[in-house]
């Protein structure tokens, strides 16, 4: 998702394992509930504190490093220097008020090399289905209106069931020259626009497509929905649902419209679009696999600088802004007295699972970086060594804010904020009901009354609903073999 969910899975795992101790001693789960809460709301007030803003130029370089720490760990980091860029034009394409990343089409072309990948700054989609006369049509126009429809430009054969009576076998031809008068009078509008580019949701036939390439003008049928928002937000025109009463105000424009090869396959471009609010990156890759996963790491990298540019704050990656936070807890839980000492301090250690999780990942000693990071981190002055955290390069400790391990400030708040809500929540289970007969292996899974034998609601139906819940129907389900429930909770 690109938006912290693997660290909110590993956080709320961690607290729950470090709680795990208190709820076997008998600590009330309330009692649990309200420290956890306190510690989050610590680290929440100190990650703000600790985050860092840049303006101006300084922040287009934040941008980037924040799309290159993202791309870090995925299958494209060693091209995270053409892709970081890529992903921070891209999104600074997009209106800032809204930054609706589906106004970013991202189009995957098999073959060629990564290095090859591009930003389109405008809309650029994959040729449609064509018919004949397609080739006759202009491939290059510049500054072209363009049209957009919902409509099906194609002659349409009569339902099955149509019935027409005629008294005369001359006005059979009639009813023939009147379906040819309807498709020519939704052409002839078409071309009276002035648009020279006709896009439609709809097919568009081969008459259609004939006639308009006799007259100059590109058109293309079955345009996925996306695609056509995409050139309607970057030419600034409107999809009609029919082709009559069609005004100039209706009508997009660009400054180029053109037809490539891209790879094995055919790609339309828009391109100087004067309402741009779109961009399309196209993917080159030697596989599907390749492409797929490439998708995913440029829409994570999406994401970060996303939320990097609503709220214009950073911290330090690699698992240092966990260290500094849980330093910070444990000297805190030193100041206050009873068994809240005791939930902080654990809520402290769970946090130090992010940057023990990097070091494995990354083949290192996680005890020994653990250690060295602890200690740098308890004995800086002024703050010096905050922002120490994990160096995969060099399999040891560095300051990642240096090295330019960013990451998003709302990552870090939302991502603690939401593990701590799951393991409270969890916590708040007192009871958990289950059936042990129907985890055995060939228990039956029929709903009541669908049983093979007997029927609907027949006798051998009863039996296996019976035996399912334990041998005693209702009561063996709702035994105590059947509940379970969790030392220490409230009415347990």
């Amino acid at each position: 998702m690109g938006d912290g969910t693997t660290s909110v899975v590993l956080i709320a795992a961690e607290i729950l394992k470090e709680m795990k101790e208190f709820v076997e001693d008998g600590l009330h789960p309330r009692i649990i509930i309200r420290g956890i809460r306190e510690s989050c709301n610590i680290a929440l007030k100190t990650i703000q504190e600790l985050a860092i803003t840049q303006e101006e130029e300084k922040f287009r370089h934040l941008l980037e490093k924040c799309a290159g720490t993202a791309l870090n760990s995925k299958l494209i980091a060693r091209q995270k220097h053409l892709f970081a860029p890529m992903v921070v034009d891209a999104v600074m394409l997009l209106d800032p008020n809204l930054c609706d990343l589906k106004l970013i089409g991202i189009k995957k072309v098999t073959g060629g090399s990564v290095t090859e990948s591009q930003l389109i700054q405008g809309v650029a989609f994959k040729k449609t289905f064509s018919y004949a006369g397609f080739e006759q049509q202009p491939k290059h126009l510049k500054s072209p209106k363009i049209l957009l429809l919902n409509v099906e430009l194609e002659l349409k054969s009569e339902k099955e069931n149509a019935e027409i009576r005629i008294s005369d076998p001359d006005q059979y031809q009639s009813i023939v020259d009147a379906e040819w008068q309807i498709i020519y009078e939704k052409l002839d509008k078409c071309v009276e626009s002035g648009a020279k580019v006709i896009l439609s949701r709809l097919p568009i036939g081969d008459l259609a497509t004939q006639y308009f390439a006799d007259r100059g003008i590109f058109c293309a049928g079955r345009v996925i929905n996306d695609d056509l928002d995409r050139v309607a937000k970057a030419t600034g025109a409107t999809v009609q649902t029919t082709v009559f009463g069609i005004t100039d105000a209706v009508l997009g424009e660009c400054e180029l419209f053109e037809e490539k090869g891209v790879g094995d396959e055919r790609y339309n471009f828009f391109t100087g679009c004067p309402k741009a609010k779109t961009g399309t990156i196209l993917l080159r890759g030697g596989g599907e696999q390749f492409l797929e996963e490439t998708d995913r790491s440029i829409h994570d990298a999406l994401m970060i600088v996303k939320r990097t540019l609503a709220s214009r704050k950073v911290v330090a990656g690699g698992g240092a802004i966990e260290l500094e936070v849980s330093h910070i807890l444990r000297n805190h839980s030193r100041t206050i007295q009873g068994k809240q000492q005791l939930i902080m301090n654990a809520f402290a250690k769970a946090l130090e699972v992010i940057p023990r999780q990097v070091a494995e990942n990354a083949g290192i000693d996680s005890t020994d970086v653990l250690n060295k990071l602890r200690k740098e981190h308890a004995t800086s002055k002024n703050g010096e060594g905050k922002w120490m955290g994990v160096d995969v390069l060099n399999e040891g400790v560095c300051d990642t804010f240096l090295a330019g391990v960013w990451e998003p400030a709302a990552n870090k708040l939302n991502s603690l904020a939401a593990a701590t809500e799951a393991a409270c929540c969890i916590l708040s289970i007192d009871e958990t009901v289950r059936n042990p007969q129907s985890e055995k292996p060939g228990a039956p899974s029929q709903g009541v009354g669908l049983g093979p034998a007997g029927g609907r609601g027949g006798a051998g139906t009863r039996k296996m609903v019976s035996e399912a819940m334990g041998g005693r129907g209702m009561a063996g389900m709702m035994g105590r073999k059947g509940v379970h429930s969790f030392k220490g909770k409230g009415g347990a």
